[in-house]
């Protein structure tokens, strides 16, 4: 791991000019991969809020941003909405362990999740000066969460904010190798009407595919939306685990015992055996990702070989740590992916990791992935800033 602190944002001379238009605000903002995306696509933060101390640790670690990251709760800041300067773009992934099908989905208005309203509070305290541009971000569960009506009722309360409403969804695997399908939800309050798409008229698409478009449809009676088009994204899969692995030695201690590494292969079905003996019989190395999971009240070893990695997560109970399952040459090793591994599946290359492993897997299992906020500031956002602009 890396340990360091790297200058911090205004150490640089970076801090914004008063007529900068590419400025954001970044709101549960973890560990810093939205920013890390928006840097890459021209932006300057100028603000950041989240209420976990560790994920500061980690952001501040990195960044060196003591001098804007407020750690307070959302709804608590939404008080004080003097604290937080001005922004063209606001950046929300607010928590989802209420909507995610993988939780208790107590929707929009339950446990973490409700910190939606806290964030809908702060920009409504700020009146006229609230950001041009709003990017949220969750899971794709959010779309059939209480039946639909969450997500119909977030996008109704930022229309009535003034925000125009184009939701659609990216998974990271077009960009590193990992399965991480995400919503988003570009909110614009200068949207031009005749720019936009009628959302009855559009097909299902790989940003749009038949599940988004059926939760618009659920959802459209009186939503104000601004569909546009958006260019193709980059192939699925391009990107493969081996890429972004560390090459470690036989010997060392991150490998696991002969005895610990039979045991997992023992959790497997006779079908993901057979895949692990064919990936044994090659005469070189091969690589798959292995999850535990329970299946008829039995803990199962589920083995993917596809060459990308499931979808990182948080480790809670351990069950969210991704095993990388190596073999060839008539053997197989067996270790847990390491926090720079991860950090590199979210597209976080280079991160400077001065944490455990657990609290480095805590803050990248609820982070966004670097290169689909960077795609969608280059390819959406910044053309929406530049029409601002040419406007006034």
């Amino acid at each position: 791991m890396k340990v360091g602190r790297k200058p911090t944002l205004f150490d640089h001379g970076r801090r914004p000019s008063s007529d900068d238009p590419f400025t954001f605000a970044e709101y549960f903002a973890g560990v810093g991969l939205a920013r890390m995306g928006l840097e890459a696509a021209g932006w300057t933060p100028v603000f950041a809020n989240d209420l976990d101390e560790q994920k500061r640790r980690m952001y501040e670690g990195h960044f060196g941003a003591d001098e804007f990251f407020v750690l307070e709760d959302i709804h608590r800041l939404a008080e004080s909405p003097e604290k937080v300067p001005h922004a063209t773009l606001a950046h929300a992934s607010f928590p989802c362990t209420d909507l995610s099908v993988a939780g208790r989905r107590g929707g929009l208005d339950a446990g973490q999740s409700s910190a939606f309203w806290g964030f809908h509070s702060l920009l409504e305290a700020q009146g006229e000066a609230r950001p041009q541009l709003v990017l949220l971000e969750n899971v794709t569960g959010f779309l059939s969460s209480n039946g639909g009506q969450d997500f119909r009722s977030a996008l109704k309360a930022m229309n009535d904010l003034g925000y125009a409403v184009d939701p659609f969804i990216i998974d990271a695997a077009h960009f590193v190798p990992q399965s991480r399908p995400r919503l988003f939800v570009v909110c614009d309050r200068g949207s031009d009407p005749t720019e936009c798409l009628a959302p009855d008229a559009l097909e299902p698409s790989t940003l749009r595919p038949k599940a988004l478009l059926d939760a618009v449809t659920r959802a459209s009676d009186d939503i104000d939306w601004c569909i546009r088009s958006l260019p193709d994204l980059p192939p699925y899969g391009s990107r493969k685990l081996g890429e972004i692995l560390d090459q470690v030695p036989a010997e060392d201690d991150q490998w696991w015992s002969q005895e610990r590494a039979d045991y997992l292969y023992s959790q497997m079905s006779e079908r993901h055996q057979a895949v692990a003996r064919r990936m044994m019989e090659s005469r070189k190395w091969s690589h798959g990702t292995v999850f535990r999971r329970v299946r008829n009240g039995r803990s199962m070893a589920e083995l993917r070989t596809d060459g990308i990695a499931g979808c990182l997560r948080t480790p809670k109970g351990g069950s969210g740590r991704q095993i990388l399952f190596q073999a060839g040459y008539g053997k197989y090793r067996v270790r847990l992916l390491n926090a720079d591994e991860c950090a590199r599946l979210m597209g976080a290359n280079n991160y400077h990791i001065a944490v455990s492993l657990n609290q480095a897997l805590f803050g990248f299992g609820d982070a966004v992935c670097v290169p689909v906020i960077e795609w969608i500031a280059r390819n959406y956002l910044n053309n929406l800033v530049h029409a601002s602009a040419c406007s006034i």
